[in-house]
């Protein structure tokens, strides 16, 4: 599908910056404001419109969104896309650069899983459950495994496939899977990290799977969140 990027022009005063030559300072220069790596993992799996950005993160405010999407297309990582005919709107990508992106994204998702302070049962959104796949695969489990999954969930399309170890995902409808999953964010979470029952969640009405059953528990499986970092105690003495 082929878009059209829009051009446009400066709008926003430059911020204060770390005047640090670190990479990682000037990283937080780029993507530092509050919501912005959040703006930047709603765009990893695709091209989105500003409604469906707004949608996707409730507790930013439309005002907010704006000057995040504006200043990132500033700093060359997100632009204005036209989708083609007969949509004809005007949407936001990430350009290729801001698809490196990605990288950081994931890691620092892998490495707060593991935080104390960290509450799985909060909300959870679509998209961050299909970047939780990527992270949370047992790549030696899965093997040489080779399979096609589509996911319908919370009325987004999504088409995946496993294969060499790794989990692809991007926005779309899936073409035959192997394996196809219709629900909520939470009712994948339920089955994947929490391993509840499917029948159970079918009944509840938060998720329901399409194909071989044997397949599906092993593709379940493959699954885990990582475990907590345990703090030591309070006046131990560290090791030496």
């Amino acid at each position: 599908m082929e878009l059209e990027k829009i051009t446009t022009q400066s709008k926003l005063p430059q911020k204060r910056r770390f005047e640090d030559a670190c990479g990682l300072a000037h990283g937080l220069d780029l993507v530092g404001e509050r919501w912005a790596l959040l703006v930047i993992r709603e765009l990893l799996l695709g091209p989105r419109r500003f409604s469906d950005l707004r949608a996707a993160l409730p507790g930013l405010s439309a005002n907010v969104l704006t000057q995040r999407l504006t200043e990132l297309e500033e700093r060359h990582i997100v632009e204005r896309l036209r989708l083609p005919p007969p949509a004809n709107v005007q949407v936001y990508g990430l350009t290729p650069w801001g698809k490196e992106a990605e990288e950081l994204v994931l890691a620092m998702a892998k490495w707060a899983y593991r935080s104390p302070g960290h509450d799985r049962m909060l909300p959870l959104n679509s998209t961050a459950m299909m970047l939780s796949f990527k992270i949370n695969l047992d790549a030696q489990a899965a093997g040489d495994m080779a399979l096609r999954i589509g996911f319908l969930i919370d009325g987004t399309p999504y088409r995946a496939r496993v294969e060499g170890g790794v989990f692809h995902v991007e926005t779309g409808e899936a073409v035959a899977p192997d394996l196809a999953y219709e629900g909520t964010a939470r009712g994948l979470a339920r089955r994947f990290y929490g391993k509840a029952p499917l029948d159970q969640l079918t009944e509840s009405g938060m998720l329901r799977a399409q194909g071989d059953a044997a397949l599906e528990q092993r593709f379940v499986a493959l699954f885990a969140l990582p475990s907590r970092y345990e703090p030591a105690e309070r006046g131990s003495t560290p090791t030496a």
